[in-house]
């Protein structure tokens, strides 16, 4: 069954503006009358045991799952600044534990100026082989998130490539619709998708492996996401039988406010959902 989720950062202008909270989330989600929500590191405003218990016990009490924590690393820093983002990548996968959150979202790496992508390849594995044993020791799934702009998850083939060399059964994929090279949200020419580099190639190239799924929205004002093909992605995924979690990313702020888009994004992909 195909459950629909929201990330926190679809809320990110309402966050940042102290209009929003991690508990007024998961009232919105309620009122959406969404199944779960996904959680940016950036929105707990604590990581003490009372405060994750509230939010656990407030998310069970309005019928919703917690799918997974987002973390922002990057394992293509220095050498030297490695070792303190395995070690925040650890930190959360903790409080995912605790909380009884199945699957934590890491990203790869990002290629510094002046450096090589063979050297960060070289020292990104390790610590992604790293904290997906320790995601195994936890019982909490890591997921990596696929990511153009520079990193080194841009197209299908790249995380195909990571997930081998890691070779963990605890490491797997968070597929994000937007973010593969040649979306029109991912490739710094808004609103205009590059045929030559075919995403949704690269989306059906790790369709197959994805445990979650990021529904990037970008223009609903008309109650239909504009950028991108949503019922041919939804093809792609009913043709390898995926049944998890299809999560609403908003990143449209600049042009519609997050109360208003959200809510159409909902109705957008329940009925795509329904239909099936």
């Amino acid at each position: 069954m195909l459950k629909l989720g929201c990330m926190s950062l679809s809320y990110s202008h309402e966050f940042r503006a102290g209009q929003l909270d991690l508990a007024g989330f998961v009232e919105r989600a309620y009122e959406l009358g969404l199944d779960g929500i996904d959680i940016h590191t950036g929105a707990f405003a604590s990581t003490e045991p009372a405060y994750l218990r509230a939010v656990r016990m407030q998310a069970l009490k309005r019928g919703l799952a917690l799918s997974y924590i987002g973390v922002s690393n990057n394992f293509g820093k220095p050498t030297e600044q490695l070792a303190d983002e395995v070690k925040a990548a650890r930190h959360w996968i903790d409080v995912a534990a605790y909380m009884g959150i199945p699957l934590v979202r890491v990203f790869a790496a990002w290629v510094p100026a002046g450096d090589t992508e063979a050297a960060v390849w070289a020292r990104m594995i390790p610590c992604l082989k790293e904290v997906a044993e320790y995601g195994a020791d936890k019982g909490v799934v890591i997921g990596l998130h696929n990511h153009n702009h520079g990193c080194v998850t841009r197209t299908g083939r790249d995380v195909r490539r990571i997930l081998a060399e890691v070779d963990n059964p605890y490491f797997s994929h968070i597929l994000d619709t937007g973010q593969y090279v040649g979306s029109p949200g991912a490739s710094g020419a808004n609103g205009q998708e590059d045929p030559s580099l075919d995403f949704y190639g690269s989306i059906a190239e790790t369709a197959p492996l994805a445990v979650h799924v990021r529904c990037k929205i970008y223009r609903i004002q008309q109650g239909v996401e504009e950028w991108l093909d949503y019922p041919r992605i939804f093809a792609i995924l009913r043709r390898v039988g995926f049944n998890g979690w299809l999560s609403i990313v908003y990143e449209g702020q600049q042009v519609e406010a997050e109360v208003t888009a959200v809510p159409k994004a909902v109705q957008y992909l329940r009925r795509l959902i329904a239909n099936g």
